[in-house]
């Protein structure tokens, strides 16, 4: 059993704050994602619970221990970080087995932990081998299996895939998430990206500023975003955002004027929106249509052919950035025009704050 309270984290170096008041519960065999952009304070918070940085305020628990002032080694963890640190001069065996070494632990143990983690990662041929000779994918999986050899109660990656390449990545998705499942146990993994957080999450911590925007599952986040912000981090690629402004307000919901043209209504909960109000309206590429007398005119400029479909990248309303995904074979040219439609079960609206306004009904099939 491991799980993990992290209470009233806050962290500061010198006078810049990096955590701000970070509270969460992570249950026993969870895979949760710490989220977010470059310098919002993840990997900062992953080496907190390592013991590799020390909270200016708040507790670790693991187990119901608090072990907040506890050494690294004591606190019954495994990280994998984002450099594979293996040791040149040695074997991937050696490699795997240094922890156990260090821990003075008998020969035949040493062995048999190893073998064990070296056929759970596929590299039975390969522990005669050095870390050069290795492809990026192995390499990463010798540093996993360091870890997995020391039996701990929580796994924690530091962005462990950032090096490899796009296809290899995608591989070890698949392969961390097959690794989760067959060892049982609680792992928490650091990223900055969406997809790899939306692929192997039980659930997502999204953190922006130092501060938790949101947690919950990956259709959780997708489908119900807290704010602004949230919406356009989690999906790919990320939430179209156009200018409108509130024109009316009924029992319906908002009609949205997007345009000197065209008004959407739009079945969100209205309480404290008002005639005249400035708002956000929210869509998602992949929400839109092909529609010839639809309320939103796109400028294509960049058509990307991607084999199941194709996105267009562009503007409306001459200056805002808008992206949407089309049929494969849509007849559609760079430096031409298109009208889009959306339905309005898939719209979002946020208020002047960025926060989202409550939609009204399910998200509706594309």
């Amino acid at each position: 059993m491991a799980t993990l309270q992290l209470q009233n984290i806050t962290k500061s170096f010198g006078p810049t704050p990096i955590l701000k008041d970070v509270n969460l519960s992570i249950e026993d065999k969870e895979f949760v994602v710490f989220v977010g952009p470059s310098g919002c304070g993840k990997t900062t918070l992953l080496r907190i619970v390592a013991g590799l940085e020390i909270a200016t305020e708040g507790s670790i628990i693991i187990d119901g221990k608090d072990v907040s002032r506890d050494h690294p080694i004591d606190r019954g963890i495994s990280m994998v970080f984002q450099s594979y640190a293996l040791y040149p001069h040695l074997s991937v065996f050696e490699n795997i087995a240094f922890p156990l070494r260090v821990a003075k632990r008998p020969e035949e143990e040493i062995k048999d932990r190893v073998h064990k983690a070296a056929a759970i990662l596929q590299l039975e041929e390969r522990l005669q081998h050095k870390p050069g000779q290795l492809s990026g994918g192995q390499r990463q999986r010798v540093a996993i299996g360091r870890s997995i050899v020391r039996n701990p109660k929580v796994f924690l990656f530091d962005e462990p895939l950032s090096n490899l390449d796009a296809a290899l990545r995608g591989d070890m998705r698949v392969e961390l998430s097959k690794l989760h499942k067959s060892l049982d146990t609680t792992m928490i993994y650091v990223t900055h990206d969406q997809v790899e957080a939306m692929t192997m999450a039980d659930r997502i911590v999204v953190l922006n500023g130092g501060v938790v925007e949101q947690c919950g599952t990956p259709m959780e986040l997708y489908l119900h975003p807290r704010n602004k912000f949230v919406a356009g981090f989690i999906g790919h690629p990320r939430m179209n955002f156009v200018p409108a402004m509130v024109s009316r307000v009924d029992d319906d919901g908002l009609h949205l004027r997007i345009n000197e043209h065209n008004t959407m209504c739009l079945p969100v909960a209205s309480e404290g929106i008002r005639s005249g109000d400035h708002v956000e309206l929210g869509i998602r590429p992949e929400h839109m249509q092909l529609d010839e007398e639809g309320p939103i005119a796109m400028h294509v400029e960049v058509l990307e052919r991607l084999g199941a479909h194709s996105m267009a990248y562009g503007k409306i309303n001459g200056s805002d950035p808008f992206c949407a995904s089309l049929p494969a074979m849509a007849e559609v040219r760079e430096g031409t025009t298109v009208r889009l439609s959306i339905k309005p079960e898939n719209a979002y609206v946020f208020d002047e704050n960025g926060i989202a306004l409550q939609r009204l009904g399910a998200l509706q099939p594309a």
